[in-house]
């Protein structure tokens, strides 16, 4: 089984990219072969400055590999410097349909709102499409909200495998478990577009800081609680142990405290439980050529695959080596 998942460098990511996502995909590491790629080209549709991209594109190859992305176990490479797939883009973009395109939801809710839209995010899907295909992925964990994504990838291929014979793998989503629901620090659903964030490699007395300030509700210390409801408990269930969290439950149940007690509880156990990534992080900082090797290597792993698969789709389609035939 092979896995693939690739990551916009848009943003440090937060607690809830980590329990939504990014925790599930690095459980997955270590089948046949797993690509992780850093998006950077579907960045450019959001982020037209050039020393942010480059920077966001190494923070998070940084970031992954701390949080316990195995190089041994998956490939790590930037999505740019596998040129092979912009390639396929277009062999793929020929035999599109605008109809398909117009009902993504990237684009259809941006026209909906009114709002300017360029053909970068319109054929974004195409890219997305061209990535996923690619590497003759079979499965792509992604969020509910993206399993569009992956319809119209197999729409493409379908189509592409009916008009030239069997080119590609049909890929399959892998739905991310969504019950680890993580709120923000305003009990909302936490996202940068809500300023509600904690990021993963804040300084800890920063984080802390932002703990202490979660919105929390005005009932009087001594009434019980329900912590199944409670969003601070919520945060405090990503991170406790077993017996620490039942003991936490039974105080809310029983009352008599204040949710300041929980607020430092959250904030002990997030600091040791994402201690070990922030040394490893800093690690990986003081040897910068490591990480360089890293994706150096993974992005050659990631071209001889895409190579493979892009020399199918040129025979196919009849745009092969006409340099050779020539001769």
């Amino acid at each position: 089984m092979r896995v693939l998942s690739g990551i916009q460098p848009t943003g440090r990511p937060h607690w809830g990219n980590y329990f939504g996502a990014i925790q599930q995909y690095i459980e997955l590491q270590g089948n046949e072969q797993s690509f992780y790629f850093i998006a950077n080209l579907h960045a450019l549709t959001t982020v037209r400055d050039r020393e942010k991209l480059e920077t966001a594109t190494i923070d998070m190859a940084l970031d992954l590999l701390a949080l316990g992305l195995d190089p041994d176990q998956a490939t790590l490479f930037v999505q740019s410097d596998v040129p092979e797939i912009s390639e396929l883009c277009w062999i793929l973009m020929t035999g599109t349909p605008m109809g398909l395109l117009e009902r993504c939801v990237s684009y259809k809710d941006k026209k909906d709102k009114g709002l300017r839209a360029d053909a970068g995010l319109f054929t974004y899907p195409v890219l997305q499409a061209a990535d996923i295909l690619g590497y003759d992925s079979d499965v792509v964990p992604v969020g509910q909200d993206q399993v569009q994504h992956i319809e119209v990838t197999r729409d493409i291929a379908q189509s592409f495998n009916h008009q030239y014979g069997e080119v590609f793998v049909l890929p399959k989503p892998k739905v991310l478990d969504a019950s680890a629901k993580v709120p923000g620090t305003d009990g909302e659903k936490m996202s940068k577009s809500y300023g509600n964030i904690i990021e993963l490699f804040e300084p800890p007395k920063q984080a802390r800081k932002k703990i202490m300030r979660i919105v929390t509700d005005s009932r009087p210390m001594e009434d019980s609680k329900d912590p199944e409801i409670d969003h601070l408990y919520q945060l405090y269930s990503l991170f406790a142990a077993p017996a620490d969290l039942e003991e936490m439950a039974a105080l809310y149940r029983k009352g008599g405290f204040g949710y300041g007690h929980v607020k430092k509880a959250l904030a002990d156990a997030a600091e040791a439980y994402f201690a070990e990534a922030h040394q490893r992080r800093a690690e990986l900082v003081a040897h910068p050529e490591k990480v360089k090797q890293i994706l150096g290597d993974g992005a050659q792993v990631a071209r001889k695959k895409a190579r493979e698969v892009l020399t199918r789709a040129q025979e196919a389609s009849g745009i092969s080596a006409w340099h050779a035939r020539l001769k």
